[in-house]
This record gives structure tokens, C-alpha cells and sequence, in this order.
């Protein structure tokens, strides 16, 4: 069995979600099957530097030339070579934008069984096993699928980047490196992007970010975040949100965390006025420490979360806040 992963670059630096593709798919396979990479940018050099610490039988360098956005036919012509060169049995994509597009895509093209936004993989004697939320995440459906090849993308910030497969030394086998060209019937295309817009907001992105403060109903209101945006910025971190924040307006769509939102992995997760129903949970249980604060004792969140404070947060985050500055010697306010 070989695996074949979709690495998505960027000015020379890979996303996160592509490098829990590539750890993902080393471990599906363990030391008795080959993996292979698929870099598809404009600044390969560094991207391919960037995963030779994992071993990585071949990596596939694909340049996008004079392409500055992402187009349909572009990837599928590279992902298509690639597969023809490798015949793997299961190809991975990260679930971001472009991986969700290419996915169906591509198992249609190779007439393969797909499975979306995965949330753990297994396979086994030629079958893929993996579980998916549906319906707003109320329910995981396990699905079994034995074509060959198989096609899945797997949900953001869910699975554990590392370096599995590395030799005992610490040293991976350097990987070859193939270059690829783009087919020239790509040339007539018959989608591309013509231009990509970016949000004005300077706050970090909580997908991104190593520390979040969250906020949900408990709030009471858009005005009661300035102080999870004081305690964000202390802690150098981002402000997220539940579904029912965004819902009532309180806070944009893309600070949203959970089954409908964004799937998030930080170091510390501040949920402030958060019940912790199964659609948010989904969204940040992965959080390596999770702190709660609620009035509630009975609240759902502190059946899974760390650390648990219950009393009125109005008053326990602007004391949070001030100590958080005293340690780090930013301004008291």
C-alpha cells in the first residue's frame, strides 16, 4: 500500500493542516509502505527543505509558473501525472479550501471511493476506515471504503503533526525530488480564481493562533468582548467564539470554533461563557490545555476541560488580564 499527500505551499511556507496530512499519512503506513509528496507553488525550494525532515520516499515538485491563483485544472493535471508515476492506494488532502475542491475532483477522475472532512483514518487489508461528523457534528459516521485508489481529506487542526518515520538517529532518508511540468492543454482553462481578497482585520487568525480566549452566550453581548480582546492581547493570542455568539451578531463568522466553525488546536483555550455543547467541543477538544470559566457549576465544559473556574467572568477575566500583564510587564491599564 503507498500513500500520496497533497502539501499546499505558500510563499515558500507550507500550511499547518498539510504537514498533519503528511504525519497522518506516515503513520496509515507505518515502515512497510512508501508515502510520497505532492508540492504544487511558486517557491518550491524552501517547501521541499521544509518537509525533508520526514521520510518521504519522493516528493513531486510541481511549479505553478507564472500562476499566481489557484486553478483547478492546474492541480488536478500535476495531482493526475503524480498518481499516474506512484498508483497509490490512498491519496490525502488537508480540508482546507482548495483540498475540499481538488478531492472530489480527482476521485471522480480515477472512478474512487471519497471521504470528506475525516476526522480519524485507519487502513487496513486494502480498506479505509474513517469517521466523519455529520448533520452540524451530531453525529460521527464511520464509513468503510475498499476501492483502490481511495481519495479523503482530513478536518483541520484534529490530527498530530510529528515526525514519524524518521530513523531511530533522528535523520530521515533524504527523499528524491521529481519535477513535474504542467500539461500544456492546461493552458484553456476553464476556471481560475482572478483574485483573492483579504479580510482587513489584524487580529490573528484563531486557527492559527497558540493561545485563544473564547467567548459564547455568557457574554451577553458584542460590547462585553472588549475585555476578551484585552486578555487576547495580553496573552498575545486570538479571540474566538461559539456558534451562538456568531449567530446573534456578536462576533464575525471567522472567529466562529466548532463543528460549523473552525476546528482548533492551541496550547491554551480560555473558554469564557461557554456551555461546551458537543458542536463546540468538537471544535477545540483538541486543545492541549483548556481552561473554563462559567457561573454554572453544572456546565458541560467542565466535564472535559482542565482546569474550571466558576464565578462571574466580568469579574475573574479583567483580574486574569492584569495578572497575565504584571508576568509579562505589559501595561497595567
Amino acid at each position: 500500500m503507498g500513500v500520496m499527500v497533497l502539501i499546499e505551499e505558500r510563499d515558500g511556507v507550507i500550511g499547518s493542516s498539510s504537514l498533519e496530512v503528511l504525519s497522518e499519512g506516515l503513520r496509515v503506513v507505518g515502515s512497510d509502505a512508501a508515502v510520497s509528496a505532492i508540492i504544487i507553488g511558486n517557491h518550491l525550494e524552501a517547501s521541499i527543505r521544509a518537509i525533508e525532515s520526514y521520510d518521504i520516499r519522493i516528493i513531486y515538485s510541481c511549479d505553478y509558473g507564472s500562476e499566481q491563483n489557484y486553478s483547478p485544472e492546474v492541480y488536478r493535471d500535476f495531482l493526475l501525472q503524480a498518481y499516474a508515476l506512484e498508483l497509490p492506494s490512498v491519496i490525502l488532502l488537508p480540508g482546507t479550501d482548495i483540498g475540499k475542491d481538488m478531492a472530489p475532483r480527482i476521485a471522480a477522475h480515477l472512478k474512487a471511493g471519497l471521504a470528506t472532512d475525516c476526522i480519524s483514518i485507519d487502513v487496513s487489508n486494502g480498506v479505509l476506515k474513517a469517521e466523519r461528523p455529520i448533520f452540524g457534528g451530531k453525529i460521527i459516521q464511520k464509513v468503510r471504503i475498499a476501492t483502490n485508489p481511495v481519495v479523503a481529506t482530513l478536518k483541520r487542526n484534529t490530527f498530530k503533526r510529528s515526525d514519524f518515520g524518521s530513523s531511530p538517529d533522528g535523520k530521515a532518508n533524504k527523499p528524491i525530488v521529481k519535477r513535474l511540468q504542467s500539461d500544456e492543454k492546461t493552458s484553456t482553462k476553464r476556471s481560475r480564481v482572478r483574485e483573492i481578497v483579504h479580510s482587513n482585520r489584524k487580529s490573528l487568525d484563531v486557527s492559527e493562533a497558540s493561545i485563544i480566549v473564547s467567548g459564547g452566550r455568557g457574554m451577553k453581548g458584542p460590547g462585553n468582548y472588549a475585555i476578551l480582546e484585552e486578555l487576547a492581547t495580553a496573552f498575545g493570542g486570538a479571540v474566538g467564539a461559539s456558534r451562538a455568539a456568531v449567530d446573534a451578531g456578536w462576533r464575525p463568522h471567522p472567529d466562529q470554533i466548532g463543528q460549523t466553525g473552525k476546528t482548533v488546536s492551541p496550547e491554551l483555550y480560555v473558554a469564557c461563557g461557554i456551555s461546551g455543547a458537543i458542536q463546540h467541543k468538537v471544535g477545540m477538544i483538541n486543545s492541549k490545555c483548556i481552561v473554563a470559566i462559567n457561573r454554572d457549576p453544572n456546565a458541560p465544559i467542565f466535564k472535559f476541560a482542565d482546569y474550571g473556574i466558576v464565578g462571574d467572568l466580568f469579574q475573574i477575566i479583567p483580574a486574569l488580564t492584569q495578572e497575565v500583564r504584571k508576568i509579562k510587564g505589559g501595561p497595567l491599564g
